[in-house]
């Protein structure tokens, strides 16, 4: 596309040199891709609720043999559409039930957006700022987090990047098979998460087309009968097939109650003002905060080239949606983070402090390498009794845990403080990502899912092991079921014998004269019989 090979370029200070050296890159972004999203992918428990319901959901879908429904615990699911459940059934089909099934085609989502970023700036800037867009990405904290969740995502944000980078085609260069693929891209985003992959590629098109004064152009596109058939003939008979299975339950459920309610309302309490995403931003694109900050005063430059217009308008819509919705989840920013890895990128050498540079990174090794003194001095004060169990966990935190969180904290310090020329910023601050990746994903996830998670795997597998029909009671976490290889519904009257599953501040809430025995206890998650 040769339109689009007159962009500006990056800034780089004269003198500056490109670091790594070239063949060292793919080396470089092979390990940022591994350590952010394949390091003990399937090591750690699933994470309740959000994995534990997508995992619960799919292995009742190879049981039922549902390819078309998906349920939970027994009860209709309609939060997601399928298409995240086919790919972890099929994983599942290929490598059994386990995490690392689950959570596989989240990370091959993750890998795939991060290589259509590295593609699609490569085409329209340059090699360097390509790469770099690229461990940006692999690397932010944002994307390590939801790059190796079993949930979707991962494979919306490929879909969402994917059809942005078309529409940014279509604007410098309209052509029929670019708007079609980006329906294409839609369609399957549709299939993946629902309304929300039209709204932001057709608003934040909209947006884009307007300010470089082509909405003609952006008319004619949305108009284009045969993208229309593209995404209807993709996305339209699984909706078509779950309404005739469903009827208006789906609707209710699915149309109203997940997509338009949770706009108009906060859903399960994730509220928060205004400024929500503001502290959420700075903390997604971690540890490249400081130079977001300094991105971010290029939103002035938003009219300066088709590029620079689409980046900004994706961006901007993305997070003005989403502070005027009435459910705010952290995760939702990333739906315009895309657009700030690239322009994180095309700035990277605008960094003149490496200890500016560098002090978000130092601050995270630092506070994860902190959580076996944090939670020792908090866990006894705590008035509930489940949370106050959970934090107990010094169990977690083993010597090796300590000592890699200690040489981590050590290995940025030296890179803060050792002395360099100008102009060395840059690529400290990619040595200390990857160190920040190491310790997001191979330590501060694998400690949370053993404090949270592990005395549910736990108390599964004696379950199944024993073979007890178990109940839920006052505790949602579908994972259980998961580990347990059965459903597992919850009840609202236990009765005489039954197994149940249970919190430690739950207990209080059973009738006085009921007397239970306890199977388990761990972390503030009990299984316990009621006595006969």
């Amino acid at each position: 596309m040769s339109a689009a090979r007159g962009e500006a370029g990056p800034v780089r200070p004269s003198g500056a040199r490109a670091v790594p050296a070239t063949w060292a890159w793919p080396a470089l972004l092979a390990a940022a891709v591994w350590l952010g999203l394949f390091h003990k992918l399937g090591a750690i428990p699933l994470f309740d609720v959000d994995e534990g319901a997508f995992g619960e959901a799919t292995r009742e879908m190879l049981a039922r043999g549902d390819y078309v429904s998906t349920w939970l615990n027994g009860q209709p699911r309609f939060d997601k559409p399928i298409l995240i459940y086919w790919l972890q059934a099929a994983s599942v089909r290929l490598f059994g039930l386990d995490e690392f099934a689950l959570r596989l085609p989240s990370a091959l989502a993750a890998t795939g957006w991060i290589a259509a970023i590295h593609a699609f700036t490569r085409r329209v800037l340059d090699v360097d700022t390509a790469r770099a867009a690229a461990v940006i990405a692999a690397t932010s904290a944002g994307v390590v987090v939801i790059g190796r969740g079993a949930i979707a995502d991962a494979l919306l944000n490929l879909f969402l990047a994917l059809a942005l980078f078309d529409v940014y085609r279509e604007l410098v260069d309209p052509r029929p098979r670019w708007r079609r693929r980006a329906f294409f891209w839609i369609a399957l985003g549709v299939l993946t998460k629902g309304p929300v992959a039209l709204l932001v590629p057709g608003a934040a098109s909209a947006l884009a087309f307007f300010v470089q004064g082509r909405m003609a152009g952006w008319w004619r596109a949305v108009r284009d009968p045969v993208g229309w058939l593209i995404l209807l003939a993709v996305a339209g008979p699984w909706y078509a097939l779950e309404y005739a299975a469903r009827g208006d339950a789906f609707l209710a459920g699915f149309i109203m109650r997940h997509n338009v309610e949770r706009f108009l309302v906060p859903l399960q309490g994730h509220v928060g003002s205004p400024f929500f995403y503001v502290p959420v931003v700075l903390l997604l694109v971690l540890p490249y905060t400081r130079l977001l900050l300094a991105t971010l005063p290029g939103v002035r430059r938003l009219r300066a080239s088709p590029l620079d217009t689409v980046l900004w308008c994706w961006f901007l819509f993305v997070l003005g949606f989403f502070t005027l919705a009435g459910t705010k989840l952290p995760h939702y920013l990333l739906y315009g983070a895309t657009p700030l890895f690239i322009l994180m990128a095309r700035r990277r050498h605008a960094l003149r402090s490496r200890v500016a540079a560098l002090l978000p990174a130092l601050l995270l090794v630092v506070t994860v390498a902190s959580l076996p003194r944090v939670l020792r001095h908090v866990a006894p004060g705590a008035r509930n009794a489940y949370v106050r169990e959970a934090l107990a966990r010094a169990d977690v935190f083993d010597p090796a845990w300590r000592v890699q969180a200690l040489a981590l904290v050590a290995g940025v310090l030296l890179l803060v403080l050792w002395p360099g020329r100008g102009g060395a910023a840059w690529p400290r601050l990619v040595a200390a990502a990857l160190a920040c990746s190491y310790a997001v994903g191979g330590l501060l996830l694998p400690a949370a899912a053993e404090v949270q998670q592990g005395p549910v795997k736990r108390a599964a597998l004696l379950a199944r092991q024993g073979g007890w029909p178990v109940h839920s009671w006052r505790i949602n976490v579908p994972s259980f079921s998961v580990y347990r290889a059965a459903v597992t519904p919850a009840t609202d009257a236990p009765r005489p014998g039954d197994v149940l599953l249970t919190r430690s501040d739950a207990l209080g809430s059973l009738p006085p004269s009921v007397r239970v025995r306890v199977l388990f206890r761990e972390g503030g998650v009990l299984l316990v019989r009621i006595d006969r």
